[in-house]
């Protein structure tokens, strides 16, 4: 017997962030998307992550830092123009993994429930009526940029959730063919 969930779940689709306008989640939507977004696969109920919304204001502040970290030319053009991708949406959480060493649970095991939150959360968003994409962008992955972000040390930024709506048509993309993505070992 398929379920509402199956049928959902093959045809979910994201929404590119540039077609994300208000309205976005309100509090209560947004503590709700949170909730669902950490019911996630957790060895050891470590929660290796956290969750941070960045109001619009954060954001437009921390774009320009980043303008400024890159500099000008044509070199950087494209990073400039990818970097401006965290104003689209009306809102924005960033899911940070805290994975640490850990004597039993492996660090990869922490940082894929770090993934589930992200998937989680778009489907939540989903759920109540948004559209979403998951995104990172260059300066997740720049030490340099750490601080701007407020991460510790050892914190990375797993995805920037964008939330909000669109009246766009979906359009999906291609998928792997089940053949080439599935087999069963043999012996």
């Amino acid at each position: 017997m398929m379920t509402a969930v199956a049928d959902y779940m093959r045809t979910r689709r994201s929404t590119m962030s540039m077609l994300l306008e208000e309205p976005g989640p309100n509090e209560e939507q947004l503590k709700d998307i949170v909730s669902i977004a950490t019911r996630v696969p957790d060895h050891g109920k470590l929660a290796p992550w956290r969750l941070e919304l960045w109001p619009m204001e954060m954001r437009e502040e921390l774009n320009t830092k980043l303008l400024d970290f890159l500099g000008d030319g044509d070199d950087v053009a494209k990073e400039r123009a990818r970097t401006a991708k965290i104003l689209h949406a009306p809102c924005l959480v960033a899911v940070i993994s805290t994975a640490a060493e850990h004597p039993a649970i492996p660090v990869w095991e922490q940082e894929l429930s770090a993934g589930a939150v992200c998937m989680n959360m778009l489907i939540a968003a989903n759920a109540h009526g948004f559209e979403a994409q998951w995104l990172t962008n260059w300066f997740v992955y720049n030490d340099e940029v750490k601080p701007l972000l407020g991460l510790g040390a050892d914190e990375r930024i797993a995805g920037l959730m964008h939330i909000g709506t669109s009246n766009a048509p979906k359009t999906d993309r291609d998928r792997p063919a089940l053949d080439d993505v599935f087999s069963v070992r043999q012996a």
